[in-house]
Formats: C-alpha cells, sequence, structure tokens
C-alpha cells in the first residue's frame, strides 16, 4: 500500500547549482520525474541556466525565493557543492524545506551540503566514497551502503546511487508498485561490464589512480567539515 493517497498531489523539486554533478540529479529524474500525480521543478539561486561540472547546460525552473514548500528535496553533489557550504541563502533554504518535508534526499556528496545547514547531525548517512570521513564532522552516522534511511532523511553513495535512492523514494511515496513499474520501464536492470564500481572491488592500480585524482576535493572537503565541527563545538559551549 502507497503510504501517501495517490489523490493527494505532491511537488518535487531538485537543487541545482555550478559544477554539480548532472547525474545526480538527472538519474533520480527518471524516476521522480514519473512518480504518479507529482510535478518535478529544478530550483537554483536564480533562474540563469547552469552548467554541471563537464558542461552541460541546465535551466532551472524556479529561483531559491520563489520555490514554495517542497513534498521531496532532492539535493545532488559534484564539485560545486563545497561552494556552496557557506552560503546562506542555500543553507537557509535547506534548513526551511528540511522543517516540512516529507522527504530530504541526497544523492552522492549532496549529503555534505546536508551537512552543513545541520540536517546530518545524529543521522547514520552515506554519501561517495571519497567523502565518507567527512560525514562525522557534519555529526552523521557513516555507512557504508548505497541507500541509507534515517528518519526523512534519504542519503545515497557516488553518482549512479541516485537512481537506486530515487526508486526508494517512489516506493515510500506511492508504493513498491509504482516503484517497480518506473524500474520497468527505465530497463533499470544493471549488469555492469567491469568490476571497478566501488573500492572494495576495483583493481588496486584504478583506486590509487582514482583516490589520487580526488585529493584536493577531499582535502577541501575535510577542511570545510573541521570548520563546521569546530563553529558547533563554539555554539555548544556559548550555551553552557
Amino acid at each position: 500500500m502507497p503510504s501517501i493517497d495517490s489523490d493527494t498531489h505532491l511537488l518535487i523539486g531538485a537543487l541545482i547549482f555550478e559544477d554539480m554533478d548532472q547525474c545526480d540529479l538527472t538519474g533520480p529524474f527518471e524516476a521522480l520525474s514519473r512518480v504518479p500525480n507529482a510535478t518535478f521543478k529544478t530550483i537554483a539561486k536564480d533562474t540563469t541556466p547552469i552548467r554541471d561540472l563537464r558542461g552541460l547546460r541546465i535551466l532551472p525552473d524556479l529561483s531559491i525565493e520563489d520555490a514554495p514548500q517542497l513534498d521531496v528535496l532532492l539535493v545532488p553533489g559534484g564539485y560545486g557543492q563545497e561552494a556552496l557550504m557557506d552560503d546562506e541563502q542555500v543553507i537557509a533554504f535547506l534548513r526551511r524545506q528540511a522543517r516540512h518535508a516529507r522527504y530530504i534526499f541526497s544523492v552522492c556528496t549532496g549529503a555534505l551540503l546536508c551537512g552543513a545547514a545541520g540536517l546530518l547531525e545524529g543521522k547514520r548517512a552515506t554519501t561517495h566514497w571519497t567523502a565518507m570521513e567527512v560525514l562525522p564532522l557534519f555529526g552523521a552516522d557513516p555507512v557504508n551502503d548505497r541507500v541509507v534511511i534515517d528518519g526523512n532523511l534519504i542519503s545515497t553513495g557516488g553518482v549512479t546511487a541516485g537512481i537506486d535512492g530515487s526508486l526508494t523514494v517512489v516506493s515510500l511515496l506511492r508504493g513498491n508498485e509504482a516503484a517497480e513499474e518506473i524500474q520497468l520501464y527505465m530497463a533499470y536492470d544493471p549488469k555492469t561490464p567491469f568490476t571497478a564500481g566501488s573500492p572494495e572491488t576495483a583493481p588496486p592500480r584504478v583506486l590509487r589512480t582514482v583516490t589520487e585524482r580526488a585529493k584536493a576535493i577531499t582535502e577541501r572537503r575535510m577542511d570545510t567539515g573541521r570548520r563546521y565541527q569546530r563553529s558547533r563545538q563554539h555554539e555548544t559551549s556559548a550555551d553552557r
């Protein structure tokens, strides 16, 4: 049985931003845009087209200021996430939406944006494997799974895990059968040609190469996490 009556219209939105990873958006969009009796909107700081980290242009539907309260907010990741970690407008938007949304759904390093908004405190969560060590700095309990549900927070691992997470969201909104119908339409039945899809199965040389490639952004994320942790400790001390 669906958890929400099918007569209830649902509003689903995704925060988008410069240098995001478009697959964090477009993968879940394939499923979430097909939720029965629902509308999907893209939301950015303003309605200027943005470019993902590989140059794909995406046109937002709404600005943050004009965005209504959503039932589901999708928060993607990508290198551009780091530029928003201290953006007061974006952080306030995340906090405002989280107060009344049915679900906050992060993909990849979108979890870190949720962390900057204080949404990971005391929560089980996951993210891209290169950023797992950052999660505790935002008060989260890191879980090495593709999809993690803790209350109204649904977090997923790197990039393609967003598809798994989106089908999970569909099942929570409209029931398992709706999710299965969408999965079948998408022909989502992955049989990957290689075994390098996780650090546990990747050849050592491949793992070293990709880890080194992500080293600079990983260090920046760790620094941002430590800054957040220090600010929280300062707030706690001030309240005593």
